[in-house]
């Protein structure tokens, strides 16, 4: 049967995963799992580049081992915004920054003395936030960055794995469209705001379409694996834009979230909104598959509860994922809320000591043990994604039936539940493996074994479980939520 591999990379971890298909179902098999740590150095946090594309040449290998001709494509996808910079020999010119570095402090006000946030928003449709690419290369022209000075293009993190693989440079549009720096009507660069900005207009290349075969493997990268000519695909690179893909949903204006580091949640439809309204909620508009726009809002999500374990297992008590779920479900509710996104959360380290000192600084009673920290963090991003649901509701002009939830944060079943409860409709969670399964779908749909992403969203309909999850103690969630949006200033 046809295999297609998803390069999957998280900013924690990474994956190669096999998609078995016969065209009638999908199945799903992980090859290699590798950690993606970020590192600090004197000059900043990076990420190891080179290091990953040695796992994913291992993770290649792999499944070459293991379904050798029977692999069709390659695709990748990752988290969005940051990027490497490359000479005319295509040598890059130093390791990519990490979105979390702490050079984007006090970009904003210098971006907005040139042009300011509204008028950026109504080309780019892209809110300011500390991991715009935009602001991350304002630094870098603030500080007379060598490698700025010398780049003769740039290409975000799946566009340069996908350029070491195959030799081809091309950024894919989901990607781009991360950056605050594409026109989301046109789907181009929007070169009088990169022009204003004084950023080098010669780095920023070509645009190629989500499912667009850039070419086949290079012989060296082949010599490694053990296999010629596999083509690479410019899948839908954005991690986002593969997860929306891969959720199943029909019609337009469907509501979906994206669980996982970063919750997102969002609409898809046919063209972004870039009115005062979505600019005053802070909704973002990217680009997705087959020409939509996803009018979506990034939240906190599982990053308080990664967070928690990190600490504590650095505290030297380990505690597994399903056993915090155990110890938050257990613990009393609606003893205190946090803000997800209050700025305090969003810097790693010390968590619980964060989630406890935002309580207290607000007049709240203090969480002291872990399922009381871990309730705390959960219901606060259940009523979080209530806030952004509610501007949604607005925004769309109508009330929503039900929620599409997908990615590996559904397996916490009380957040979903929670979420079901906390927005008063249905969550309908699958797949956990959202991400894999759209990067894949594209692939098919760029090879011609699928003809369009309504086939391949019923491929994956008809090839994973689901969960539904129906609200509950309505009364409950709604004062909850009275109290809750005091406490955000809401």
């Amino acid at each position: 049967m046809p295999v297609f591999l998803s390069i999957d990379l998280g900013a924690g971890s990474g994956r190669v995963i096999a998609g078995i298909s016969d065209l009638k179902t999908l199945r799903l098999e992980e090859i290699h799992r590798f950690d993606n740590p970020g590192t600090d150095l004197p000059g900043g946090s990076f990420w190891n580049i080179v290091g990953l594309f040695r796992d994913i040449v291992d993770g290649l290998r792999r499944a070459v081992e293991k379904y050798g001709k029977d692999i069709v494509a390659i695709g990748i996808d990752t988290w969005g915004c940051d990027y490497g910079l490359l000479d005319k020999q295509g040598r890059l010119l130093g390791m990519p920054h990490q979105y979390r570095d702490a050079r984007h402090e006090g970009m904003p006000a210098v971006m907005h003395a040139k042009l300011s946030e509204a008028e950026i928003y109504s080309i780019t449709g892209i809110t300011t936030n500390f991991y715009n690419s935009s602001l991350h290369l304002m630094a870098e022209e603030q500080a007379a960055s060598p490698a700025l000075a010398n780049a003769n293009s740039l290409l975000f993190i799946p566009d340069l794995l996908a350029f070491w693989l195959c030799g081809v440079q091309a950024v894919e549009r989901t990607i781009a469209s991360t950056s605050q720096l594409l026109d989301a009507a046109t789907g181009d660069w929007a070169w009088g705001v990169i022009e204003t900005l004084g950023l080098p207009k010669g780095i920023f290349g070509k645009i190629v379409e989500p499912g667009t075969v850039l070419g086949p493997i290079r012989k060296e990268v082949a010599r490694q694996i053990g296999m010629e000519g596999i083509p690479v695909v410019a899948s839908a690179s954005h991690d986002t834009a593969s997860a929306v893909a891969g959720i199943p949903m029909e019609g337009d204006d469907a509501l979906w979230l994206s669980s996982g580091t970063w919750s997102i949640m969002g609409l898809e439809r046919k063209d972004p909104i870039r009115t005062p309204e979505a600019f005053a909620a802070r909704c973002c508009n990217e680009l997705g598959v087959e020409g939509t726009a996803r009018v979506l809002k990034n939240i906190a999500g599982l990053w308080l509860i990664q967070e928690c374990k990190r600490q504590w297992t650095l505290d030297g008590e380990s505690i597994s994922y399903a056993d915090m779920a155990k110890l938050a479900e257990a613990a009393p509710s609606f003893t205190a809320f946090i803000d997800p996104d209050d700025a305090v959360f969003a810097a790693p380290g010390e968590m619980p000591a964060k989630i406890q000192a935002w309580c207290e600084r607000t007049g709240q009673s203090v969480p002291k043990d872990k399922g009381t920290i871990l309730r705390v963090a959960t219901e606060s991003l259940a009523l979080k994604y209530r806030v952004v649901y509610e501007n949604f509701c607005s925004l769309a002009g109508k009330k929503f039936e039900r929620l599409h939830a997908g990615g590996g944060g559904i397996q916490n079943a009380f957040l979903a539940q929670a979420t079901a409860d906390a927005l008063g409709i249905e969550v309908i969670a699958g797949p956990i493996e959202a991400t894999s399964c759209g990067n894949i779908v594209v692939q098919m749909m760029a090879t011609g074994h699928l003809a369009d992403l309504a086939e391949g969203r019923r491929l994956v309909r008809e090839s994973f479980a689901f969960q539904t999850y129906a609200p509950h103690n309505g009364q409950a969630w709604q004062d909850a939520y009275e109290r809750f949006k005091g406490f955000i200033g809401r």
